[in-house]
């Protein structure tokens, strides 16, 4: 095995793959224990209309996933087949679940692109610019949701959290999100389509620390690349980038209304944009999380966000039932798909 193959595999090891499993299903198994109760099982009407919300459940994570794969073609241009583009997107949401989720999994991206074959400077534009529309969706979309839902209904959450040594409440939490959001996501549209000389400028500075010297050169080149990039995707046409963002707007609203079938699947539901609009919240919450893909801080939030929605003794199924759907299967089949990744890009 190469010395490249093998440096993957160090990053996908067994403990890594373990530790938000086990993380998840011990908080998962607590909550459920702490919260059972017979009678709200025996109510449930088992009906046919569960299996069919739970069937549109999955129906829209495979949504996602096409969202998903659409848009990398698309920032590609259609250079990786829909086999490929599904190995790559299976990989990257693998890396982000076993990763802290303030950390992310955009380094292995990084990695997993480039080996599909595509330049160091393209792959870091398709990067920098997946972020970005995903930040653009959340910095479009939380005023509108908040207007339609109201200010009032969103934070009512009396809840604190610590963070850098200081307690932040719900609110200031989001705002501070939000604000760094923006910020974000004005650095890498100022660094690829307006100064990429700029961006080429700021990463040879940091990899001239001593850390980081010796991959200078790689660095270099990188910039250069980046700024070739930029060039090409400053003349895209407005339908280029349309299609790009209505890819990344599907693939995050069949997420978000997972959640809203779930839960529709056992009860009626009432709210499904205040439901929607909390799930907003959450996330900015998770993107904090110091545990790998937000592992047993997402099964508290859930709780807490969108309890007065469930009847409260299903509230943690329907939280392990969401984890179920939505996080653990990319780490299964994250797990089946790496050796076969590892065998196609590593032999060719």
């Amino acid at each position: 095995m190469s010395a490249s193959a093998k440096k993957i595999l160090d990053f996908f090891t067994f403990r890594r793959i373990a530790i938000p499993i086990i993380i998840g299903l011990v908080v998962a198994t607590y909550m459920v224990y702490r919260n059972f109760d017979i009678d709200t099982f025996k109510n449930i009407d088992w009906a046919w209309t569960i299996v069919f919300w739970l069937f549109i459940a999955v129906l829209l994570m495979g949504i996602r996933a096409i969202a998903y794969m659409y848009r990398l073609r698309i920032l590609t241009d259609n250079q990786l087949s829909w086999r490929r583009c599904f190995q790559v997107i299976m990989l990257w949401e693998f890396a982000s679940s076993i990763t802290p989720s303030i950390v992310g999994g955009s380094a292995i991206a990084l990695y997993i692109v480039h080996k599909e074959g595509i330049n160091m400077g393209r792959t870091t534009a398709i990067v920098f610019i997946t972020s970005l529309f995903d930040e653009l969706f959340y910095i479009t979309i939380v005023p509108f949701v908040i207007i339609l839902t109201g200010y009032q209904n969103l934070f009512t959450l009396d809840a604190e959290f610590a963070i850098f040594n200081s307690k932040m409440g719900i609110l200031g939490i989001f705002l501070s999100g939000y604000i760094f959001i923006v910020i974000l996501s004005f650095i890498i549209f100022f660094g690829v389509f307006i100064n990429p000389r700029g961006l080429k400028w700021l990463i040879i500075r940091i990899f001239r620390l001593p850390l980081l010297r010796k991959w200078l050169q790689a660095a270099v080149e990188t910039g250069d690349q980046i700024i070739t990039t930029s060039k090409e995707l400053k003349v895209k046409k407005l339908g280029f980038w349309l299609k790009i963002y209505i890819s990344t707007f599907i693939t995050w609203t069949a997420r978000f209304w997972m959640v809203n079938c779930i839960i529709l699947a056992f009860l009626k539901v009432d709210h499904h944009l205040l439901i929607y609009a909390r799930q907003l919240v959450m996330w900015v919450i998770l993107l904090i999380s110091p545990t790998p893909g937000g592992s047993g801080i997402a099964e508290f939030i859930f709780s807490d966000f969108l309890g007065e929605f469930i009847t409260p003794g299903l509230v943690p199924a329907l939280a392990f039932l969401w984890r179920l759907l939505s996080f653990y299967p990319y780490i299964f089949i994250g797990v089946i798909i790496l050796p076969a990744w590892i065998k196609r890009v590593y032999n060719k």
